[in-house]
């Protein structure tokens, strides 16, 4: 944690990586507006709380602004694109949309590791803070697989279409299922997956190129939104295990 308009502006102005910064509302100074430009340029979400929470975050002489240090490095998507296909890759990467829950979060994180995830894409706000639970509930992978942190993903998901990306949404919004939908996900492919409420934000939804749903036969009607990942993220490897070469899973490390 950094505190102190100075210290803040100083850590940005180095390069640090920070996860968020919380500034007092409705602070107006030269130095307040230094500081929201700076964020801006760098983005680095900002969010203006009341003092009271600023109080809860420390208790020293904290002026108004709070800023959490990322313990990532957050790497840009159009040169982690861009490296992939250099690579000879057809990248597989996972866009979450609101994933608020930290635990979650780690966890889809592990999954996406585990099943060959070349990058995680993540809005700049209305996310899960990036913080040492969620890293611990990842058992490391996000140290391990790169995330790209994007100020508006519906920009985001036209570039990676004009890519050459087919996106993939996982949503109950749908009645065709993962398990008879001819889908192809051995090319390029983005999954999106949406918040714990209430799934996929419908502009995101509109640029899927394929809406899938996993079938339950259970009385529950839905998956834990990790779960939900772990699955179609399992279907992607699957194809691409089979795409190159593979007889079974067998030959793959068992764990």
């Amino acid at each position: 944690m950094i505190f102190g308009m100075h210290p803040i502006l100083e850590a940005l102005t180095a390069g640090k990586e920070l996860e968020r910064i919380f500034l007092l509302r409705g602070a107006k100074s030269p130095a307040t507006e230094e500081l929201l430009q700076l964020a801006k340029d760098l983005e680095v979400p900002v969010v203006t709380v009341p003092l009271e929470k600023l109080n809860k975050l420390t208790r020293k002489n904290h002026q108004g602004a709070v800023a959490l240090i990322s313990p990532i490095s957050y790497v840009p998507l159009a040169e982690t694109v861009t490296a992939l296909f250099e690579q000879g890759k057809n990248p597989l990467l996972l866009i979450l949309d609101r994933i608020t829950d930290v635990r979650n979060f780690g966890s889809i994180a592990r999954n996406a590791e585990c099943m060959g995830v070349d990058a995680i894409v993540i809005p700049s706000r209305g996310g899960a803070q990036i913080n040492a639970d969620a890293v611990k509930t990842s058992a490391g992978a996000l140290h391990l697989v790169p995330v790209c942190r994007e100020p508006n993903l519906k920009e985001t998901l036209d570039y990676l279409k004009d890519s050459g990306f087919q996106i993939v949404a996982c949503t109950e919004k749908t009645e065709e299922n993962l398990t008879d939908m001819a889908l192809d996900m051995v090319g390029p492919t983005a999954i999106i997956m949406g918040s714990e409420e209430d799934g996929i934000s419908p502009e995101y939804l509109k640029r899927a190129d394929a809406k899938v749903r996993i079938p339950l036969i259970g009385k529950i009607g839905s998956l834990n939104v990790s779960v939900a990942t772990g699955i179609i993220l399992y279907e992607a490897m699957r194809q691409r295990l089979l795409d190159s070469g593979y007889a079974n899973l067998g030959n793959v490390q068992k764990q």
